[in-house]
């Protein structure tokens, strides 16, 4: 499949993209990741090694779109929930402690 990363062609095959993978060790997660295999990459690594170029030249929603077409499982980390607003009552009562038990 014919794709464009970082402004340049390129033509991806799904087994080729699991070969060239094979015998790497992923990084620790921390955002996009690709399930190649049973393992999960960080998606610029995988970009990193497909393209041969530089992190920084390409952007993580370029590798996903083209990974997604190869019908590979690319994920996003979910974001954090939105901690809970307490009214100025639950704060103090949070605050002063609940009473002794008897």
């Amino acid at each position: 499949m014919r794709c464009v990363i970082a402004r340049f062609s390129f033509d991806l095959v799904k087994s080729e993209v699991q070969e060239s993978m094979k015998g790497i060790k992923p990084e620790p997660v921390t955002g996009a990741s690709v399930i190649i295999g049973r393992r999960a990459y960080p998606i610029k690594q995988v970009g990193e090694v497909i393209t041969k170029q530089d992190r920084r030249d390409f952007s993580s929603s370029e590798v996903i779109r083209a990974l997604t077409r190869l019908g590979f499982t690319c994920r996003t980390l979910p974001e954090p929930a939105p901690a809970a607003v307490l009214t100025p009552i639950e704060t103090a009562s949070a605050l002063l402690g609940s009473p002794a038990q008897m």
